[in-house]
C-alpha cells in the first residue's frame, strides 16, 4: 500500500528530508507526498521543487494544511518545542505521525505526547537517523549475537569543531544545553542500544570553555549503567579544535568478555581474545580484523520512512516507536539534571515521575 504523506518542514535539516530521504520512498511506490508545510516561502518552494508539488499543495499554515490534506500520516521535521502543537492537529485528523528527534522539548511534553498519541489509537515513531545509519548497524550486528560474549562496557566519542557563532545552526549557539539535546540525543541511544539494555543510573558533567560561542555548555562526560551490568562512557565537545571525531564519523568502542568492536570514522574492525594461554594479550587499533560494512537500499531516515510504512501495514512494532523511544528521552533530560545536581540520577524513577505526574492531570 502506498501511504499518503503530509511533511511538516522544508527549511533547515527539513530540506534534506524534501531532497533525500522522502523522494527514495516516492520512487518506490512506499509513500506519496501529497502536500508541504513550512512558515518561510522559500524554503517551502525549494521544497516543492524537490518533490514535484503542485503549488495548491503547499502551505506556510499548518493548521490550513491540516484542514486541508487529506494523509495517512505526517512527518515533522521542525524545532522540538512545536511539536506537540503539531501532533495535536495530526491526531485530531486521525494521522499517524514519524517524527524528528526529539519527542518534544521537555520530559513533560514528551510524555503528554506519548500518552495522547496511545488514547487515540495512533502510531508514531522517532526518526533516530543515527542508530540506523550504515556504520552503527554494523557495529549492532557485529556485536548481537554471542561472537564476543557479554558486554562490559560501551564507550562513545563525538568531537566536532562547531565553536563559531552560527557554525552548528544559531539556535543552538542559544541553548543552555546544545550538546546534550542537539548531539547526545543521538549517542547515547546508540550507546543504550549497543548495551542491549535500559539505563538505570547516569552522571553527567558539563560546561563550555572560554572559547566556544555559545550561551550553553559545550563539553559532556557521562557516565551510564545498565540494566544488565553493562557501563557507558559518553565524551562529546562541539567546541573541539579539530573535529577530530564529527557528525558520522563518531568512534565508539564495545568491549565484551571475548573480544573488542571499534567503529571510527565509519570503519569497522574487531578483536578477538585468544584461547587461554601463557601470558597477556596485546593489541593496537588499525590491526583488528576489518569488517565489511552491511550492504542495504537505504539506511537513516530513508530507512525508518519505509519501516514506518510497513508498522502501519501491520508489521512489528518499529524500535522507535514513540513508548520505547521515551528511554532516548529520558536519557538526555536525566542527564541534564544530573548536570545540575552534580550526583547520579536513577534514570528510569526519573522517567516514572514523569509518567505518574501525567496520570494524575489526566483524571
Amino acid at each position: 500500500m502506498t501511504y499518503k504523506v503530509l511533511h511538516i518542514g522544508a527549511g533547515g535539516f527539513g530540506e534534506r528530508w524534501c531532497d533525500t530521504f522522502l523522494p527514495p520512498n516516492v520512487a518506490d511506490g512506499t509513500i506519496e507526498v501529497v502536500g508541504l508545510v513550512d512558515i518561510d516561502a522559500k524554503a517551502l518552494e525549494t521544497g516543492r521543487n524537490h518533490l514535484g508539488l503542485k503549488p495548491e499543495q503547499c502551505f506556510t499554515s499548518a493548521a490550513q494544511a491540516f484542514q486541508t490534506i487529506d494523509a495517512d500520516f505526517c512527518t515533522i521535521v521542525i524545532p522540538p518545542a512545536l511539536h506537540e502543537g503539531i501532533v495535536d492537529l495530526a491526531l485530531a485528523r486521525g494521522m499517524h505521525i514519524l517524527s524528528e528527534k526529539p519527542i518534544a522539548d521537555t520530559m513533560e511534553a514528551s510524555v503528554r505526547i506519548a500518552d495522547k498519541v496511545k488514547a487515540a489509537g495512533r502510531k508514531m515513531a522517532v526518526t533516530m537517523s543515527h542508530r540506523f545509519d550504515q556504520d552503527k548497524s554494523t557495529l549492532r550486528s557485529l556485536i548481537s549475537g554471542d561472537a564476543l560474549g557479554r558486554i562490559n562496557t560501551v564507550s562513545c566519542r563525538f568531537a566536532g569543531d562547531f565553536r563559531v557563532y552560527d557554525s552548528w545552526g544559531r539556535f543552538r549557539h542559544e541553548m543552555v544545553h546544545p550538546m546534550l539535546i542537539e548531539g547526545a540525543v543521538h549517542h547515547l541511544d546508540i550507546m543504550a542500544d549497543l548495551a542491549g539494555a535500559p539505563c538505570i543510573s547516569i552522571f553527567a558533567r558539563s560546561w563550555k570553555p572560554d572559547w566556544a560561542e555559545y550561551k550553553g555548555d559545550t563539553d559532556v562526560i557521562v557516565m551510564m549503567d545498565f540494566e544488565n551490568g553493562g557501563h557507558g562512557v559518553y565524551e562529546a565537545s562541539c567546541a573541539q579544535a579539530t573535529g577530530l571525531n564529527d557528525w558520522s564519523s563518531e568512534y565508539f568502542r564495545v568491549e565484551a568478555a571475548s573480544g573488542t568492536a571499534i567503529l571510527d570514522h565509519r570503519e569497522v574492525e574487531v578483536f578477538h581474545r585468544h584461547p587461554p594461554g601463557p601470558g597477556r594479550q596485546t593489541s593496537r587499533q588499525g590491526r583488528g580484523q576489518q569488517v565489511p560494512l552491511l550492504t542495504g537500499r537505504k539506511w537513516q531516515n530513508t530507512l525508518l520512512i519505509e519501516e514506518f510504512c510497513q508498522w502501519l501495514d501491520g508489521g512489528p512494532a518499529m524500535a522507535t516507536n514513540v513508548d520505547d523511544n521515551l528511554q532516548s528521552v529520558a536519557l538526555v533530560f536525566a542527564a541534564i539534571e544530573s548536570a545540575r545536581l552534580g550526583e547520579p540520577v536513577k534514570v528510569q524513577e526519573y522517567l516514572q515521575s514523569f509518567r505518574n505526574s501525567a496520570s494524575i492531570e489526566a483524571r
